[in-house]
């Protein structure tokens, strides 16, 4: 969809090299949601992790974010100071 639009774009392999707390807290100030409004409840790690324990404390789900990035919703699609998730990929539009 970005392609089509002649906009350049990165993908960052975040399963490999996981955000760190401090990027995750910036990519949700940037998407203006709570950390847990961008993760994946039904992701086998955070059943696992008891990960639902820290659902009400930022920083300690933060954490867990970055030491288990499969619970964290994608796309996130970051374009300057404003992110989407890009799930359906026409919520793009709304930051282009």
């Amino acid at each position: 969809m970005l392609k089509n639009k002649g906009i350049d774009f990165e993908i960052i392999q975040y399963i490999k090299s996981p955000p760190s707390v401090e990027e995750l807290r910036n990519i949700c100030k940037k998407l203006n949601l709570k950390a847990n409004q961008i993760i994946r409840k039904t992701e086998k790690d955070f059943k696992d992790n008891n990960i639902s324990e820290t659902i009400d404390n930022e920083t300690a789900l933060l954490s867990k974010m970055n030491q288990f990035p499969k619970i964290i919703e994608r796309p996130i699609i970051i374009i300057g100071e404003k992110a989407v998730i890009g799930r359906p990929p026409e919520n793009i539009f709304n930051i282009l």
